[in-house]
This record gives structure tokens, C-alpha cells and sequence, in this order.
């Protein structure tokens, strides 16, 4: 009877223990965070110097991060999605700018994400589909990631962080011999000022009418919706203003220091919900992203990353 007991209670911290993974990974610096062990240490070291002197250079935050798989960490629709909610979460790049980038290699799902911030237009998601084609993917899909991430990321930080940190537009791409005509790369160019300026007019909206040219994770069919809410800090301190209220005749000496805590960190935060929805299927997926990430005196949140937001630009690779 006592060895059954045991073997009850065993089982029950087994299915007691944490069933709900987190949301994200934590960064261990804000230039490299390699959880899936691909970068030997040279390797590492290096990238780390190229993108500490990217921002000393430009001021643009980019990081590098490696994982084993998504499903480590919160539930995601897709690695855009996760891409999108990480950045955001972590706040990569400066708050003004918006002009951070992540790169992003989930090695067992065999899928990675360069993620830009929201200032970059669709020429740059052009240009980064591209660096993912020719410069992530042939490498890592022979095995060599280390190099494949490497190479990659000098393409990234040449081409994209400091040609926009110049305010360049993104690179006409050469046209393949014999297929298209010498016109188009003028007319692509016209085009991608004129989305361009019907991005910065539009703002996160952009992000928002391209869902209906993405596939239902749960029927397969075009014709996603995606809106969005902005939770302001005002609300936020509103809301605990009043549950403050409520608490202060009974706990006044406990209270008075945490509600001056809450108050700094409710002014500087702003949450954004997004809720995607399927015309066809009635699948919805709500997803909140804080966008600006309270800090205390002289630290920020996200490992030291500037508060930058993304609005679901970039380019995807798998292999």
C-alpha cells in the first residue's frame, strides 16, 4: 500500500509540474542568442562584433536567435506570427525608428524568419526574401547553419540595416537573363514608393489587409481578416487606479509602494491585440503584443533592446 502511495504521489507531481510553456525565449544579449547550439564559439563571437558595431555604426538593433522549435514556447499560427509577437515582445530596435531586425532559425521545424521592423517598406521584404533564397538557405539546408546564418546575416546587415540606416531605398533586384524585360525594374521601383507611401499612411493596416492573401491554419482556404486594438497606458493606469482605490482602506501601508511601482510602469505601456478571423471556417486567433515595454530607472526590458515594433514585415525560408 505504501508503494502505491508513492507511485500516486510521484505521478501527481509529474502531472502537476508546468504544463504551459512561455510565451517567448529570453534573449542572453541583444546580438546573439543561440538556444539551438548551431554557432560554434568563433563563429558567435564574431557575428556578436559585426552587429555591436552595426549599432554603433547606424544605430540599427539587429539580433540574431537560433531555437530547436516553436513548440517550446507559446502556440503560434505560423513562424510569421511568432516572428511578429517576438519582436514586438522583446521591443527589437529603436522606439522612434521602428528599424530593428530580427533573424530567426527554428532548426528541428527546418523554417526560419527574417523580420523587419515597421519602418522598412515592401521593397525591403523583397530584397529579404532574396538574401533568404541565395545567401540563409543553401547552406543551412546542406546542414552547415552556422555558416548559412553567418553568411546571411553580412548579406542582412549590408544590403538592408545600412542601406535604410542611409535612407536608401531597398536595391532594384537584377533581372533573370532572358526572362524580364529592362522596364520592370523601373516599374517595381515606382511601385515600391507608391506602397511606400500608402504603408506610412496606413501604418500597421498594411500588415493587416495582406492576411486575406494567406492560407486558413485550419481550413486551408484565402480569406483571413486581421484587426487590431490598441490598449493605451492611459486605460491601463485607469483601471488600476481603481482596483487601488478599493484596496487602500485595508492595506494603505503595503499599497503605497506598489501602487507608485504600477503607476511607472502602467505610463509607458501600450498593449496592441490583434484578432485574426477566417470568413470560411470561423477560425480566430486573438494574439496581445505589449509594443512598448515598461522599464525601471536606467534598465529596459527585452534584454536591452529599444522598444522598436514590427508590423509583420520580412521574408520566411524553409528547407
Amino acid at each position: 500500500m505504501r508503494r502505491l502511495f508513492t507511485c500516486l504521489a510521484l505521478w501527481m507531481a509529474i502531472l502537476g509540474g508546468p504544463l504551459r510553456a512561455e510565451p517567448w525565449p529570453a534573449p542572453a544579449d541583444p546580438f546573439v542568442t543561440d538556444l539551438a547550439e548551431v554557432l560554434p564559439a568563433p563563429e558567435e563571437e564574431a557575428l556578436r562584433s559585426k552587429l555591436q558595431a552595426l549599432k554603433a555604426e547606424t544605430g540599427v538593433e539587429m539580433t540574431v536567435l537560433t531555437i530547436a522549435t516553436r513548440g517550446d514556447y507559446a502556440p503560434s499560427a505560423s513562424i510569421e506570427a511568432f516572428a511578429t509577437g517576438l519582436f514586438n515582445a522583446w521591443g527589437i530596435g529603436d522606439a522612434a525608428r521602428n528599424d530593428g531586425i530580427l533573424v530567426l532559425v527554428a532548426a528541428r521545424d527546418r523554417e526560419m524568419r527574417v523580420e523587419l521592423g515597421a519602418a522598412y517598406d515592401q521593397g525591403y521584404d523583397v530584397l529579404a526574401q532574396d538574401i533568404v533564397s541565395r545567401f540563409f538557405l543553401p547552406d543551412i539546408g546542406e546542414g552547415n547553419l552556422a555558416r548559412g546564418i553567418v553568411s546571411g546575416s553580412d548579406e542582412v546587415m549590408a544590403r538592408i540595416a545600412r542601406r535604410h540606416a542611409a535612407t536608401l531605398p531597398a536595391e532594384a533586384l537584377p533581372p533573370e537573363r532572358g526572362r524580364l524585360p529592362g522596364w520592370l525594374p523601373v516599374a517595381i521601383f515606382a511601385a515600391g514608393a507608391g506602397l511606400l507611401a500608402f504603408r506610412r499612411r496606413l501604418g500597421g493596416r498594411l500588415g493587416d489587409l495582406s492576411q486575406a492573401l494567406r492560407r486558413c491554419p485550419s481550413c486551408g482556404r484565402f480569406g483571413l481578416r486581421r484587426t487590431r486594438e490598441v490598449v493605451s497606458g492611459a486605460a491601463a493606469q485607469a483601471e488600476a487606479v481603481q482596483t487601488e482605490t478599493a484596496q487602500t482602506e485595508t492595506a494603505q501601508t503595503e499599497t503605497a509602494q506598489t501602487e507608485t511601482a504600477q503607476t511607472e510602469a502602467v505610463q509607458t505601456e501600450r498593449r496592441e491585440v490583434t484578432h485574426t478571423t477566417c470568413r470560411h471556417c470561423g477560425f480566430r486567433e486573438d494574439r496581445e503584443v505589449r509594443i512598448a515595454r515598461a522599464a525601471g530607472p536606467g534598465k529596459r526590458d527585452g534584454g536591452g533592446f529599444g522598444g522598436g515594433r514590427s508590423s509583420g514585415g520580412g521574408a520566411t525560408g524553409r528547407w
